[in-house]
């Protein structure tokens, strides 16, 4: 049964070259702790060479000009583990977190679906490389085993016994054991590899006594430990060294524990200086989001709702006895498809924030999304091609950025009498529905007459005569064609409501012919809808009749 292994060396580096991507050209060196106590926990391969080493003081390392400090961040580190988690996900149902930079996989099964074990191996190499992971890949039948080897990568070509603990000088690379050969693959790897880092103080004072006690042996290797024999093995170290044992033979054999954590698709940045512009914040969101989108589509998912926080700074972070802000900024977009496109989705950011500005310097941001199965359509044979959702929205937030957001989406009538009883609300598209085949209509309904209410936005206000409470005559100010004599008329219906409210209507609805004159067309006779406020007591000429 195979197993793989997903680790990614020197993990607080990477988790900082995945946030920056640019520094991965340059020395990088991370600090931990309180200032002035800032020491160095993790350097690059680069800064290794150029005489950084882990345990220096922060003032020790600015004495190197080319060397850039970051500081160790736990949402960054936290990023980096999930993006790991999803890479490994993506490949097998059954997932070990063995640790912060490790993933161990369960690949029974799996050689019919993805291919050959070699080949498995350079698809995950290949995935975790577009999340933004320098990771060690090691295939072996055993979880242990192929664990062991992912991390002996870092002893690849002439890397010392102490550098391993440092992570300074590991490389990506893939690695397949055949089964049956694991002492032959694993026994070149010196038996540092045995011990994990980010010990505990009591478990790195034991690992060193017995690091100690191996090496006054001459047992540097594993070749060399599983050569020992296992009773005088078990005398001298007991229980323990015949574990170790195991291990660099490769015959440990454990079961998986499952990683049950939910979904969470989150990416964050915290700021050394804060931006108050919106073209740096948009720099750093694209990266946000396009990280966000590998992670999403590593599991086959999309995404239909994003929201962003905000760190600001505020007034009292500015002072000396407060630095850190608790203001925040929230936006949530919610999209109408599920979509996954980070150009798309930066744009629409760009414009929501455009409309609405954060008003202070942003010290930290904080993307998450929330995912959904992708969408699938079916195009149809004889129907007219539709726009794109993805443009779609796109179009209508730049005409919300243009005209207001109250102005765009669609219309949902409401339960009321009110003629304007309605409200726009976010346009979802969706699909036709299929109405059932009518009957053919009678020869009555066909010859009769149907008439259309074309409305005026807004009404035209009107000056009325009216003869026994009836009108008679009208005259527009505005529109020179909407007056004349009142040839014909029906009503008045009375409608009103919201008398328990403050926006209570109440109003009188007339049709009217009107007989207009003007040079060119002579006499003319046009319909209208005619409107008494009672409330307010003006006229209005709602709309004309087509």
């Amino acid at each position: 049964m195979p197993f793989a292994c997903i680790y990614v060396p020197n993990f607080p580096v990477a988790a900082a070259l995945r946030a920056e991507p640019e520094l991965k050209t340059r020395a990088v060196a991370i600090l931990e702790g309180k200032p002035p106590l800032e020491k160095i926990i993790a350097v690059n391969e680069k800064a290794a060479h150029m005489g950084i080493a882990p345990g220096m003081t922060k003032a020790q390392a600015e004495l190197c000009v080319d060397i850039a400090l970051r500081t160790r961040s736990p949402l960054q580190e936290s990023a980096t583990h999930a993006a790991l988690l999803d890479c490994a996900q993506s490949f097998s149902p059954c997932v070990e977190d063995a640790a912060c930079d490790t993933a161990l996989l369960d690949l029974a099964g799996m050689e019919s679906l993805l291919g050959s074990l070699p080949e498995i191996s350079r698809a995950i190499h290949t995935r975790a490389a577009t999340l933004g992971l320098g990771a060690n890949v090691a295939i072996a039948s055993n979880p242990d085993a192929a664990m062991l080897a992912a991390r002996g990568l870092c002893y690849a070509g002439s890397c010392s016994a102490g550098s391993y603990g440092a992570g300074a000088l590991a490389r990506a690379a893939v690695t397949v054991i055949p089964e049956g050969k694991e002492a032959e693959g694993l026994g070149p790897l010196p038996v540092e590899a045995l011990f994990a880092d980010g010990l505990e103080e009591d478990q790195k004072k034991s690992t060193a006594r017995l690091l100690e006690t191996l090496n006054r042996w001459g047992i540097r290797t594993l070749h060399a430990l599983a050569a020992l024999p296992q009773v005088s093995l078990s005398e001298r170290l007991g229980q323990e060294g015949l574990r170790l044992q195991q291990l660099a033979c490769g015959t440990a054999t454990r079961t998986l524990l499952p990683v049950e954590e939910p979904m969470l698709f989150e990416e964050a940045i915290e700021l050394e200086h804060p931006i108050v512009l919106l073209e740096p914040l948009a720099f750093l969101l694209n990266r946000l989001l396009e990280q966000i989108c590998a992670r999403l589509g590593s599991r086959t998912l999309s995404t239909q709702e994003l929201r962003l926080t905000l760190d600001l700074e505020t007034f009292a972070s500015r002072n000396r006895q407060s630095k850190i802000s608790n203001q925040q900024f929230l936006r949530t977009l919610r999209l109408p498809l599920p979509m996954l496109d980070a150009k798309v989705f930066l744009k629409l950011l760009q414009l929501d924030l455009n409309a609405h500005p954060p008003g202070a310097p942003i010290m930290k941001i904080h993307l998450a999304a929330e995912p959904a199965r992708p969408r699938s359509v079916q195009a149809g044979l004889f129907l007219p091609p539709s726009p794109e959702p993805e443009k779609l929205e796109l179009t209508l937030a730049r005409i919300a950025a243009l005209v207001g957001e109250q102005k765009v989406g669609a219309l949902e009538l409401l339960d009321t009498h009110h003629p304007e009883g309605f409200r726009m609300q976010r346009f979802v598209a969706t699909a036709p529905e299929k109405n059932p085949r009518e009957e053919a209509p009678e020869p009555a309904e066909e010859k009769s007459i149907v008439t259309a209410l074309r409305r005026f936005r807004p009404a035209l206000c009107v000056s009325v005569i009216l003869e026994n409470s009836y009108p008679v005559q009208l005259a527009c100010a505005k529109k020179k064609e909407v007056q004349g004599i009142v040839l014909w008329k029906a009503g008045p219906w009375r409608a009103s409501g919201d008398w328990w409210e403050r926006e209570a209507w109440s109003r009188d609805e007339w049709d009217i012919a009107v007989q207009n004159s003007s040079p060119r067309n002579g006499a003319e006779i046009s319909f209208y809808r005619l409107v008494h406020d009672l409330l307010g007591g003006g006229w209005f000429v709602e709309g004309s009749y087509d």
